[in-house]
């Protein structure tokens, strides 16, 4: 049902009226502008604090030589994990989109403070020697009214925007860091197996002489041909491994063509001490991106919900500065007046935009507690990952690497004093690679906790950078092979 009036007026101007209002109330309205930046000052600031390194947005032909320079140095010595995470960063083309997002956002911020805009019409009827011509200006009064606090929410959106930049930018560096990890540590082991099938292959060849000498049985040669088989199936399969975690690293790194002949640094070391983080569960509910992100859903929701029941009556009022003049005979007539139009909630009294809205509300505010509870326990789980990773890589290489050299040492000086024999020696030797092995896993392990904490504390729920470790067969082969 609508209702319209049209009241006559003296000829005081009152479509000029409402015309000088609207403009004054539109001059007075605060309106956004875009930031020199697009909005990716936080996202800069974070990348060089937590993460020590640089953002870029390619808008440019300009933008793109730079960032390609950037990365081409990188590529040109052994790429290591900190080099990995910059290209990443400026050559991962699915964060370039997570950017353009944040434009959009910035482009809806702006676009939402800015007044209604009027809309003005004129229609002309002439019959029976009368030409009627109407003049009309309309805006929606309402969404004037409502300005501010659109705009205020609007702005909090596209603060929203810049949290999901930074979080997707945290979650590209961790991949291309994980990515890292086990390309690196995917051809270490391929190398120690490598080494493995060469003493097998060595062995494989002295028994077999033994054999047909008869110093030899054929259990002793079958223990020997089977480790042997065990290796270069192992090989095979780390070979393949190799192959597969560089190409996730290349993906990561958003990298084709003639880049693909970059070459890997060696695996890092482990760090002097671990981390010391006793506040780990204050520090992730702190700097959790996603929990900012949901903070400020339930503020925004929160003054939606004011709004909204605000507005919960009238959803469209609009007023219209009319002048009408009606010509005949040679006379001409000039009408002015005002008209207002709005709904009567005679069906939907706006009780049902007002409950959705607090139910939205009431439901952000239970996801958020959730994921405090989560982030948490999250915290606390990658942490003690982290701290059990570090002990076991460490205990490698602090306890059973260097015993297994005083032993392949001393079993070495045996053999020369001939009191063993060289397949006493060749079960060592398998062995230490074995140890070898199982401490390349290790400290792989240890670098993949150490991103997952990362990403664990400041960026959101840990990604595919999980501690797997593997059980090295090696050694199980080996302790087959001794006699």
């Amino acid at each position: 049902m609508m209702y319209q009036s049209i009241p006559r007026l003296r000829p005081c101007r009152p479509a000029a009226r409402v015309a000088a209002t609207m403009t004054g109330a539109f001059l007075l309205a605060g309106c956004a502008s875009f930031s020199p930046d697009g909005g990716m000052a936080p996202v800069a600031t974070f990348a060089d604090i937590t993460l020590g390194k640089d953002v870029a947005v390619l808008r440019t032909e300009t933008d793109t030589q730079a960032a390609r320079g950037e990365v081409e140095r990188l590529l040109k010595r052994p790429l290591t994990a900190d080099a990995a995470v910059q290209i990443a960063l400026l050559n991962n083309r699915g964060l370039q989109a997570a950017y353009n997002e944040l434009g959009l956002a910035e482009a809806g911020m702006v676009g939402a403070s800015l007044p209604p805009n009027p809309a003005i019409s004129l229609s002309r009827m002439a019959g029976s020697g009368e030409v009627e011509i109407e003049r009309k200006i309309v805006a929606n009064i309402l969404s004037l009214a409502t300005l501010p606090a659109r705009a205020e929410i609007a702005s909090q959106r596209f603060r929203q925007a810049q949290l999901m930049a930074i979080a997707e930018t945290m979650r590209i560096a961790a991949e291309a860091r994980s990515a890292y990890v086990r390309a690196a540590g995917a051809r270490a082991k391929a190398a120690v197996l490598e080494q493995a099938q060469t003493a097998s292959g060595t062995a494989v060849q002295l028994a077999k002489r033994m054999g047909e000498s008869g110093a030899m049985n054929k259990l002793d040669q079958a223990r020997e041909q089977v480790f042997h088989a065990d290796i270069a199936a192992q090989l095979a399969s780390a070979r393949r491994g190799v192959d597969t975690d560089r190409e996730r690293l290349v993906r990561a790194l958003g990298l084709w063509g003639g880049d693909l002949n970059f070459r890997l640094a060696a695996l890092p070391p482990l760090p002097a001490r671990a981390r010391a983080q006793p506040a780990v569960e204050v520090d992730a509910i702190r700097r959790r991106i996603d929990l900012q992100i949901a903070r400020i859903e339930v503020d925004t929701l929160a003054k939606s919900y004011g709004l909204t029941q605000a507005t919960r009556f009238v959803n469209l009022l609009e007023v219209a500065g009319i002048s009408k003049t009606t010509r005949g005979d040679g006379d001409s007539v000039t009408e002015r007046g005002v008209e207002v139009e709005f709904q009567i909630p005679l069906f939907d009294f706006g009780e049902v935009r007002a409950r959705e809205a607090e139910q939205r509300y009431q439901m952000a505010v239970n996801r958020l507690v959730e994921k405090a509870v989560n982030v948490r326990s999250e915290a606390r789980n990658a942490y003690r990952s982290y701290r059990a990773a570090y002990d076991i890589a460490a205990h490698y290489q602090r306890e059973v690497l260097p015993l297994r050299k005083i032993i392949s040492d001393e079993m070495l000086l045996r053999y020369n004093a001939m009191q063993i024999d060289v397949f006493a020696l060749l079960t060592e030797s398998r062995q230490r690679l074995a140890a070898n092995a199982a401490a390349i896993d290790a400290r792989r392990d240890f670098w993949l906790a150490d991103a997952d904490l990362l990403m664990t504390v400041n960026g959101g729920a840990p990604g595919a950078a999980g501690s797997q470790s593997s059980s090295s067969t090696i050694a199980a082969a080996g302790e087959a092979a001794g006699h």
